[in-house]
């Protein structure tokens, strides 16, 4: 049985472990602390995670609400970060965590959530197509500073 939960400080170990298995690089600690509190902070930021029974953090992802000036000017939402580790994929955690997403965003009267994902994530990709993201209506655009 896996729980849905909004993420906070104390998840912050567990958290750090999902980013690292995710990128790579261990995350900097004081700072994760620093940008957690600032999330766990601002209703425009919703941060959830994915929990076993005993309390270990599956899965976890991030909706950021935005502001519209187009339109009808409804608000949509960002996704992203959406880890899972890795002995609990394709177990349904990635879905409940997105679903949760989408039943907030509805709630908040979003309009649409967009996301990015990396190129070479295939597996990633036929994911978010399974669950009726539309692949290829946009095209995505990174500059580095």
């Amino acid at each position: 049985m896996v729980t849905i939960v909004n993420i906070e400080a104390a998840d912050m170990e567990q958290l750090a472990a999902l980013g690292e298995e995710l990128t790579g690089k261990k995350p900097h600690m004081p700072q994760l602390k620093i940008i957690l509190d600032k999330i766990c902070s601002d209703p425009n930021y919703i941060l959830i995670g994915a929990k076993s029974e005993r309390g270990q953090l599956l899965g976890s992802v991030m909706g950021i609400l935005c502001l519209d000036i187009v339109g009808q000017c409804q608000p949509f939402m960002v996704l992203e970060n959406l880890i899972v580790r890795r002995n609990s994929r394709r177990q349904g955690v990635a879905k409940q965590l997105v679903g949760y997403l989408e039943d907030y965003a509805r709630d908040k009267n979003c309009y649409f959530i967009m996301l990015t994902s990396l190129a070479k994530r295939a597996e990633a990709h036929a994911f978010y197509e399974s669950i009726g993201y539309a692949k290829g209506m946009v095209q995505g655009f990174k500059k580095y500073l």
